[in-house]
């Protein structure tokens, strides 16, 4: 089951224009790779050369780009010819397997534009630094692998994204199940396929609410590094909040006032207040006055109340599930001094407001950067939620923003949207294509200095 977000297609707006996640197949032998046991890696470190193939590669670039210099035209290499030398297979062979757990390989160089008046062979260019950030949800296994551009921006050279439905049967059983389980493991075997095969300065490798409150979860961890050789981290709800802030950054015009950003997930759903009426800082997340983490999200309020025949009565019964916690959120009043202001706005992250959005624009086929950014009015909200709610269930298959993947558990996510438009009234919508990963790529490199330290990331 394949995720239509994959992350790839944005402008370069705090996140670039991404690569279609190539189809990959997990190696069938749990915990080996290529007939070798997997190393666990969990974001750092560095490891060995590329195949002659590829320095042939690489060589074949520079003559042709030296030639084009020659006559005098500017050069810029092709993000394809990036990814060729790069090496987007896994490292084989017995000098890769003896590399230090956290291996990974490849650099990514950028060809400076030549001066026609200039004939002179210049060093070569610094390698940009590469990151990677991988969100396993409860219902999503996404990965985004980028380099720093201009300041505060990045641009995807590499993304994945794959339902997987991590949390089925989580709400009754309280355990991880064996199916999802497996399908999670399989997923996460090409996110560290993809990994490996690239030179990684920094990576964050994150699980949230499914590996959470399931009694399994750590177990299932385990499982992971060994079967996949990742080692990945569990955050709690205030770190993935956050998160979610960073990844919107772009997103937050400069005279806004006030925002309620959400990010409706599969088994929580996370609401942060920004007051943005004093001095702005550079970092969104500084300016979160409140926040909150609701225990249920789209496949949990599914499980309960039924996600294929929904009718008017059981949807207003998950608007009402949804308003009784929010109603005991303490911080929901911390920006009533700017509701009622036009530069007060909702901001969605989360499939629901991006599925909301394509039906509203009748896409005949998903496309990101139609749909991320985009502003939606009350009204038009309005419009589109009742829309769903008439429909059947074949009905909401049939839409190509929704599909069977997501037919089942769209209307939960309305109830929960319907619910936080009923605390924070607001005459706009933000639709945002990005969240946690959008953060943790943000932080990564703000941490590491790159837009600080490289001339070329200087707005």
């Amino acid at each position: 089951m394949e995720d239509h977000d994959t992350g790839a297609g944005a402008p370069e707006v705090g996140v670039s224009r991404a690569s279609p996640p190539p189809s990959g197949q997990a190696s069938p032998s749990a915990g080996r790779h290529n007939g070798r046991p997997v190393q666990p890696w969990s974001g750092h470190g560095q490891a060995g050369d590329a195949s002659q193939h590829q320095n042939g590669q690489n060589q074949k670039a520079k003559t042709r780009k030296r030639r084009k210099r020659r006559r005098g035209r500017k050069v810029f290499v092709r993000d394809d010819a990036h990814l060729a030398a790069a090496g987007l297979s896994a490292p084989t062979g017995s000098a890769a397997a003896s590399r230090p757990p956290e291996a990974i390989v490849a650099a990514l160089p950028l060809a400076a534009p030549s001066r026609p008046e200039q004939d002179v062979r210049r060093p070569p260019v610094q390698e940009l630094p590469v990151f990677a950030a991988l969100d396993l949800g409860t219902n999503n296994c996404r990965l985004l692998v980028a380099v720093p551009t201009r300041h505060g921006q990045f641009r995807v050279i590499d993304a994945f994204s794959r339902i997987v439905r991590l949390g089925e049967g989580l709400t009754a059983n309280g355990r991880l199940g064996q199916p999802a389980m497996d399908r999670a493991v399989e997923a996460l075997k090409i996110c560290g396929d993809k990994l490996r095969s690239r030179k990684i300065r920094k990576a964050r490798l994150i699980a949230t609410e499914a590996c959470r409150t399931a009694a399994n979860g750590a177990e299932f961890l385990d499982r992971v590094e060994r079967e996949a050789g990742l080692k990945l981290e569990i955050i709690d709800r205030q770190t993935e909040a956050r998160l979610a802030v960073s990844g919107c950054g772009s997103l937050v015009d400069r005279d806004t006032q006030g925002v309620v950003l959400f990010d409706i997930g599969g088994g929580s759903s996370e609401i942060a207040l920004i007051d943005l009426t004093g001095h702005r800082s550079p970092r969104l997340a500084n300016h979160i006055v409140s926040w909150t983490s609701l225990p249920v999200g789209v496949v949990s309020l599914a499980e309960r109340f039924g996600g294929r025949a929904v009718t008017r009565e059981i949807f207003a019964a998950m608007v009402e599930d949804v308003a009784v916690r929010l109603h005991a959120f303490d911080g929901r009043d911390r920006l009533s001094h700017v509701l009622a202001s036009p530069k007060f706005h909702l901001l969605g992250t989360s499939g629901t407001v991006t599925t909301l959005a394509g039906v509203h624009l009748d896409l005949e086929r998903y496309d990101r950067r139609r749909v991320d950014g985009l502003w939606m009015d009350r009204d038009s909200v309005d419009r589109m939620v009742e829309k769903l709610v008439g429909w059947d269930f074949q009905q909401r298959v049939a839409n190509p923003c929704i599909g069977a993947d997501r037919a089942d558990l769209v209307l939960a996510g309305c109830a929960i949207l319907e619910a936080i438009r009923a605390v924070w009234p607001s005459e706009r919508l933000r639709v945002a294509d990005r969240g946690l990963r959008e953060g943790i790529l943000s932080e990564l490199m703000a941490d590491d200095g790159v837009w600080r330290n490289n001339g070329r990331g200087r707005a």
